[in-house]
Parts: structure tokens; C-alpha cells; sequence
């Protein structure tokens, strides 16, 4: 099995806040990988880590046998932020163009991957309108088209679906899946249990540290639990 991502013993702290505590991850390539907890519990503070953004106090993140953080990586991941980076004053195609240039898409190849993104966000009819006018979960969406737009081998997600209606919501995951079929690697937070469910594997996160990880099924298996709510709070039980 050949690994996306190897955390090793990575910590990082705030001031007198330590936000992560010797984090041990593995992310197999081309696979769903969940991390899962409460707000304030690390997550955003791990993907950002990965994705390079950050730096750690302590350990290491290696991504594509490369140590982060590293310029050349970008080209290969795609990054959705929690808050939304967009230009309000351009319109949602504007914006997706701006981002793709970022990559060197130009042409018949830009056009398609615009078309092909807009698409899976449901954002077809809504591309020329300024941004500014946009709803919270048209922006949302719109961050998600941007993080796909490039094609990357790599998706880091940062609570995707948040405030993204429930049809849509599932016509996203729909797609999640199939771009793992074609081998792609994601790595999303968040902290709903139907979604966590979804990923071929996860990590219960809280209080900046991993309770476990595994598959759902090897989870529920291990802590004697119906779902994944229940494993979360065997877990955190066996944590104190």
C-alpha cells in the first residue's frame, strides 16, 4: 500500500494552548480518510499542518515522500479552508478562472474543468453572478469547486458540506466517491456521523490528540458500539 501522508509525532501549541499532541497519522493513497471531532478539538489545525500552511512546534508531515512544508506540492493538492477565500467582487467563474490560472490552466482545458466543477456543485446557472450576492452555502460550494478545479491528486477538505442543503450534500459525497474510484486521495474533518460513516477510514480527534482510527467497521467492532456516536464516547470514556 503505498502512503499519501505519514504524520509523525506531531505537536503544536498557541501561547500556553497546545493544540496537538504527538499526532500519528497514515493516509493510504487513494482513499477517504475522515478526521472526526468537536470544534476546537485540532482538526483544522492538522489539515493546515498537511497542507503546509502551518508549522508544527515539534514532528514532521510527509506528503508524497516529500517533506512539508513544500512549494511543489501545491500543484497536487487541493485545499477547501473552513472560512471561504473568495473575491466578492468577481463572479463565481471569475473566481474559478483566477484559481485555475494559479495552475496554468488556459484554454479549451480551463473551459472544461470550469464546466466539469460547476457541475458537481450545482453552481451552473449561478457562475456569473457577482459573489457578493451569493448565499453562505453558495460560497461553500463555490470553495469546494475551486479546490477540485485543478484536478489535484490530493483534496484536503475542511468541513465541506457546512451549510450545504442535504440534496446537495449527498450529490457531493456521490462525487467524493467517485474521484476515490479514480484513485484520488481526500482527507476531510468534520463532525457528522452519517458523513464519517462514508470514509474508508477515520480518526476520532479530541482535545488536540487521536482517541483511535481505523475503518468505521473495525471501530465499532473494537469499542462493542451500534455507530460511530458510540464510538466516539467509548473512546473519549477510555481516554480519561
Amino acid at each position: 500500500m503505498n502512503h499519501m501522508i505519514r504524520v509523525k509525532g506531531l505537536s503544536k501549541s498557541f501561547g500556553k494552548q497546545r493544540v496537538l499532541k504527538d499526532i500519528e497519522l497514515t493516509v493510504a493513497e487513494g482513499q477517504i480518510y475522515g478526521l472526526i471531532g468537536p470544534s476546537g478539538s485540532g482538526k483544522t489545525t492538522l489539515v493546515k499542518m498537511i497542507v503546509g500552511i502551518d508549522s508544527p512546534d515539534s514532528g514532521t508531515v510527509t506528503v508524497m515522500d516529500k517533506r512539508v512544508p513544500d512549494l511543489g506540492l501545491l500543484q497536487d493538492i487541493g485545499y477547501m479552508a473552513q472560512s471561504d477565500a473568495l473575491y466578492l467582487e468577481l463572479t463565481g467563474k471569475e473566481n474559478l478562472a483566477f484559481f485555475a490560472s494559479l495552475f496554468n490552466l488556459k484554454g479549451s482545458r480551463l473551459k472544461e474543468r470550469i464546466d466539469y466543477v460547476a457541475k458537481i456543485v450545482d453552481l451552473e446557472t449561478s457562475l456569473n453572478k457577482k459573489v457578493a450576492a451569493y448565499s453562505g452555502g453558495m460560497k461553500r460550494r463555490l470553495s469546494l469547486a475551486i479546490a477540485l478545479v485543478h484536478d489535484p491528486k490530493l483534496l484536503i477538505l475542511d468541513e465541506p458540506t457546512v451549510g450545504i442543503d442535504p440534496e446537495l450534500r449527498q450529490s457531493v459525497w456521490q462525487e467524493l466517491l467517485e474521484l476515490m474510484a479514480q484513485g484520488k486521495t481526500i482527507v476531510l474533518t468534520t463532525h457528522v456521523m452519517d458523513e464519517a460513516a462514508k470514509c474508508e477510514m477515520i480518526a476520532l480527534v479530541r482535545d488536540g490528540g487521536i482517541l483511535a482510527s481505523g475503518s468505521p467497521e473495525e471501530l465499532k467492532a473494537k469499542f462493542g458500539a451500534s455507530d460511530l456516536e458510540g464510538v466516539f464516547l467509548a473512546a473519549g470514556r477510555g481516554a480519561k
